[in-house]
């Protein structure tokens, strides 16, 4: 039975993947940088902002300094703030009810993510959730996103530094990383995780596919990795 469980942010808890596409493309075009949204939709699904700006200047064959692309990132994070104060998030319906069944049976909860921190504790307090979730490792607190293993083992060292006795220490392979792209599974994997993929995103490289977090409970888990 696993001993904890790592969700990915954005299209796993939240559906917001077409407005961050929405608002890069926006960003690109002011300055400048036409992207297909076809390719972009493929190119940028599991990737942190940084990433995907990277990638749409190479592929454009454009040069943007690291200091620009911090400020673009900044400039698309505004224009997404916005767009929330207006709309609200858009929590995956029954995320937040399987959040609670999960951390009321004992399993430690957390996130892993190239969503900006202040996105994910907004999303999560509004959805009456932040107090279940332990951890959230977010685009901020690391160098290099998704597929690199290094939120996942960021949040592996985390984990080890709740527990005061040492038989009770989570190990990776009693970590389910909940995951909608290839680049999110690569990273779990390659940090010894076990994986879960949702249905309807890329699930290359999960063990098992689910519909939706909203089906997620204990004896769910404890059927798909026993």
């Amino acid at each position: 039975m696993p001993r904890a469980v790592l969700f990915d942010f954005n299209g796993v808890l939240i559906d917001d993947e077409p407005l961050h596409l929405e608002l890069l493309l926006r960003v690109l075009g002011e300055e400048g940088v036409a992207i297909d949204r076809e390719w972009a939709r493929t190119a940028f699904l599991g990737h942190d902002d940084r990433s995907c700006l990277a990638f749409a200047a190479e592929h454009a064959g454009a040069v943007v300094a690291p200091e620009r692309t911090a400020r673009l990132v900044a400039r698309k994070a505004a224009y997404y703030r916005e767009e929330i104060t207006r709309t609200g998030y858009a929590v995956v319906p029954g995320a937040a009810a399987a959040l609670a069944r999960l951390d009321d049976a004992g399993i430690v909860l957390g996130v892993v993510t190239g969503a900006l921190r202040h996105e994910v504790e907004g999303a999560l307090a509004a959805a009456g959730a932040r107090d279940r979730l332990r951890i959230v490792v977010a685009a901020e607190d690391v160098r290099r996103g998704k597929p690199d293993p290094e939120g996942y083992l960021a949040a592996i060292a985390a984990l080890a530094r709740e527990p005061a006795l040492a038989d009770r220490l989570i190990h990776p392979h009693e970590i389910v990383a909940v995951e909608d792209s290839p680049a999110g599974l690569a990273a779990a994997a390659t940090a010894g995780l076990r994986t879960l993929g949702i249905r309807g995103a890329p699930a290359d490289g999960a063990e098992a596919v689910i519909e939706s977090v909203a089906e997620l409970t204990p004896r769910r888990l404890a059927e798909i990795f026993g």
